[in-house]
């Protein structure tokens, strides 16, 4: 009789045992049959939205170059294409296993993003970035259902330089790569707060006038207020080019005579061909940045530092502007040690010294 019982006391744990895996397994997976790999999790996206997406997310592709860039720097291996061709200069900076990645369009400044194409990729989930000023839901329901299947999840806009903080996290969260995001955060805000604790208190009679030269010509620009133009102002300057702002892809054309009335006191430029001929042009020979030897071409490695797209690139170009603006202020800045960093741990490639060189490290 003990004996009995005994068994059907066994029987009983085992089933609630049993009742309880179930139960437990019910509450952190899709329904999706046993074995399957293809599980999925629910997440609240940065737009607010519910989105299921697989547990494990192998593969991404994303509607602009911001995002596309914040996911190469947080998580290479899942990204499957870029949104314009990577320049031969770009690839020197990346790893080759990355050069090779699909050109896939999107929906940015050139609109060359094509639905057919993103669908035909069949990636585990598509980013699209927003701007919270604008009207999120919309966009974003639409590329959904544009879509298909494949969830869309929403990603803040990197266009905000002194706001990167939360896509980095978010980024992290979702892909697993907490510890790497923490780091970017971690280098990005050092970089921020120590910019910001010593221009913010600065007059505007110590602050250089600035033009950002774009072009070939270098008679293109974003005035104050594009998001083209934004390190500028964060870093002590002020944006010279009283002009009005091109909407979406920037560049506005402005002609000599604009800025020789301008007249910097400090000139970024965009262009390595308006860089090279500046000092011998004899149109740009008047203008004081040029005569005191203050032209200063823009590093671009993997990305550009300043601009195109403004994006996380521009991290470490919110220290090598600071620097340039200010150099009494930024003396502890070691560039050559700070790019060191931001390439080996988030670009995936460590620069050389003859590269570093070159970029005027």
């Amino acid at each position: 009789m003990v004996l009995k019982n005994k068994k059907v006391l066994f029987s009983l744990v085992l089933l609630i045992f049993v009742l309880a895996a179930a139960f437990a397994a019910g509450c952190t997976s899709s329904t999706s049959p046993a074995g399957d790999q293809n599980q999925t999790r629910t997440i609240t996206d940065m737009a607010g939205r519910t989105v299921e997406v697989p547990v494990e997310i192998n593969s991404v592709l994303c509607t602009s170059p911001p995002s596309t860039e914040l996911i190469y720097l947080i998580a290479p291996d899942q990204l499957a294409g870029w949104n314009s061709k990577l320049s031969d200069v770009n690839k020197q900076y990346i790893p080759e296993k990355y050069q090779t990645l699909p050109v896939i369009g999107g929906w940015f400044g050139t609109q060359t993003g094509n639905y057919e194409t993103f669908i035909e990729m069949d990636p585990d989930v598509v980013m699209e970035g927003f701007n919270i000023e604008g009207n999120v839901s919309d966009t974003i329901v639409e590329r959904q259902e544009k879509m298909g299947d494949i969830p869309v999840v929403g990603l803040e806009d990197t266009t905000n330089a002194a706001g990167y903080s939360d896509a980095i996290r978010f980024v992290g969260n979702l892909f697993g790569e907490e510890e790497r995001a923490d780091n970017l955060i971690t280098f990005y805000e050092d970089i921020l707060n120590k910019v910001d604790a010593r221009v913010s208190g600065l007059k505007d009679s110590e602050k250089p006038t600035v033009y950002y030269a774009e072009g070939p010509e270098g008679l293109q620009t974003d005035p104050e207020g594009s998001q083209h133009s934004q390190l500028i102002s964060l870093c002590g300057g002020i944006n010279i080019a009283d002009c009005q702002i091109t909407p979406g892809y920037g560049r506005t054309t402005v002609s000599m005579e604009q800025i020789i009335e301008w007249d910097p006191e400090i000139i970024l430029a965009g262009d390595p061909a308006f860089y090279k001929s500046v000092y011998t042009d004899p149109n740009w020979q008047e203008i004081q940045a040029v005569k005191n030897g203050k032209v200063y071409l823009i590093p671009t490695t993997a990305f550009c530092w300043f601009d195109r797209p403004p994006g996380v690139n521009r991290i470490i170009g919110i220290a090598w502007t600071a620097k340039v603006l200010h150099p009494e202020l930024f003396e502890d800045f070691d560039m050559r040690e700070m790019a060191q960093y931001f390439h080996e741990n988030f670009i995936h490639q460590a620069l050389t010294e003859e590269q570093m060189d070159e970029l005027g490290l």
